[in-house]
């Protein structure tokens, strides 16, 4: 979708980076699921999978630098062979690790006690479930995938996740099922709370919002049902500038399974990589966070995704 995308064609306001908080570091393609909504397009196929020497660059960056969120995803991130090792060294420095874990990885042949490993690290999980229907996640996700998320949702909250006072957060994450913006968080939110509460028995803390991508897979969804401009013009038409402040490009880079830099996950899925002093293509272990502050972010039509209506973020919404 690059030539859709073009950032010298766009105009979208220019930005610029603020203190980095968060490394997000994408740990490869692989996954054991095949999303319709997916931006990176991931899937059991995919071969891309971070080394063990990226491993220790990415260790090295944290130790170095004063970053304290390390934000792990994929793919799913937990299929990386040395993605404990990762997490047990970020713990160990002190660093806050967030998971985003899709939930059926809990129940793949030989992760049968990545919960428990999760919980004893004390890792935030960000599950994605991209609605409380049956019917609407399996034909996002795959057939028997909202059964397998309610079991391992179920396994969560017996360690402890999504339940007050036990210091493990569960955060869950919403995707439109189409070419839409999602609804109100807060809303959603409560009426999450009750179904899963109500029919399966699951707490969870937050949830968090996302305005799906116009690229890679949902983008070629998009172009192959005649629906790609429309939705562009969707996203352009409730654009916000009170999110520009809040976008998180401007604390946070994202680091492919290779260690080659970007402003954010989506720019890395457009090869759009991060410029620092006329390098284009920086790799982690020779990125310092203090010639990052102040830096130009690359910016595109998609990014319109990210300021649409309340804002959209790895976090949720930027505004209620």
């Amino acid at each position: 979708m690059l030539s859709k995308l073009n950032p010298s064609a766009t105009d979208f306001p220019r930005l610029r980076r603020k203190r980095l908080q968060t490394l997000q570091v994408n740990l490869g393609y692989l996954c054991n699921q095949s999303c319709t909504h997916c931006h990176v397009n991931a899937g059991p196929n995919r071969t891309e999978v971070m080394t063990s020497d990226t491993v220790d660059a990415v260790i090295d960056f944290l130790d170095e630098s004063q970053v304290k969120r390390l934000d792990l995803t994929g793919g799913a991130p937990e299929l990386n062979p040395y993605f404990r090792r990762l997490v047990i060294a970020a713990r160990a420095l002190n660093v806050e690790v967030i998971d985003r874990c899709n939930l059926t990885v809990l129940l793949e042949s030989g992760q049968e006690d990545l919960a428990e490993f999760l919980a004893g690290q004390e890792v935030e999980i960000v599950a994605s479930l991209p609605c409380y229907s049956e019917e609407n996640v399996n034909s996002q996700r795959g057939k028997g995938v909202f059964h397998d998320s309610i079991i391992a949702l179920r396994q969560l909250n017996r360690l402890g996740y999504g339940e007050a006072n036990s210091g493990l957060q569960l955060n869950l994450m919403y995707n439109p099922t189409g070419p839409f913006l999602p609804p109100s968080q807060r809303t959603l939110e409560v009426d999450y709370r009750q179904h899963l509460d109500d029919q399966y028995g699951i707490h969870f803390n937050q949830l968090f919002t996302l305005v799906n991508m116009p690229i890679q897979r949902f983008g070629s969804t998009l172009v192959s049902k005649g629906e790609f401009e429309d939705y562009m013009t969707l996203l352009r038409g409730s654009f916000s500038s009170e999110n520009l402040s809040k976008v998180m490009c401007r604390e946070l880079i994202s680091v492919d399974w290779q260690g080659l830099v970007y402003d954010c996950d989506f720019n890395q899925m457009l090869g759009l990589p991060l410029l620092i002093d006329g390098n284009k293509r920086p790799h982690i272990r020779d990125v310092r966070p203090v010639n990052l502050e102040d830096q130009p972010i690359e910016v595109a039509d998609h990014c319109y995704g990210c300021t649409a209506g309340s804002g959209s973020s790895c976090g949720g919404e930027l505004t209620s």
